[in-house]
């Protein structure tokens, strides 16, 4: 009969990193996380400020297709998506948005005044810092 050697008795073989090689793969992780992390999280505010501005064209766009369907703007956001009480059943028309939409990227609901000061009707987010004005991810986003 053939004797098989056990392959993890032998000398000089190991089955584990040694602490100088978990601390090399340790040095490495971080010198890349400094490097890569502060420009994806740069990036996080500009692209929320991206997605705000592509949810007001949504609505915006909703908000015009309402006009059209009723001949009047509508008097507050929730009118996208739910049927107004002055409007009848057989006329109302499925939305065009989702309560979710109006939701801008900092978890706000947007800004909707009709009439507006600065067009027929205002529609913005006041920006990440929920304020009036600011700059860079702080800006407000806005319809005119």
């Amino acid at each position: 009969m053939k004797r098989f050697r056990d392959a993890s008795r032998g000398r000089g073989q190991r089955n584990a990193f040694t602490i100088v090689e978990i601390l090399v793969v340790v040095i490495i992780i971080g010198v890349l996380a400094t490097l890569i992390v502060p420009r994806f999280f740069g990036r996080v505010g500009t692209a929320k400020q991206s997605v705000a501005k592509q949810k007001i064209e949504v609505i915006g766009e909703a908000i015009h297709l309402f006009h059209t369907d009723y001949d009047r703007y509508p008097q507050s956001l929730d009118e996208l998506v739910g049927r107004p009480g002055d409007i009848p059943e057989e006329k109302w028309v499925m939305p065009t948005v989702k309560a979710k939409d109006l939701i801008d990227p900092w978890g706000r609901v947007f800004i909707y005044r009709c009439p507006g000061q600065h067009d027929l009707y205002d529609l913005y987010s006041l920006g990440a810092d929920g304020l009036d004005g600011g700059g860079g991810e702080n800006s407000d986003v806005v319809s005119w």
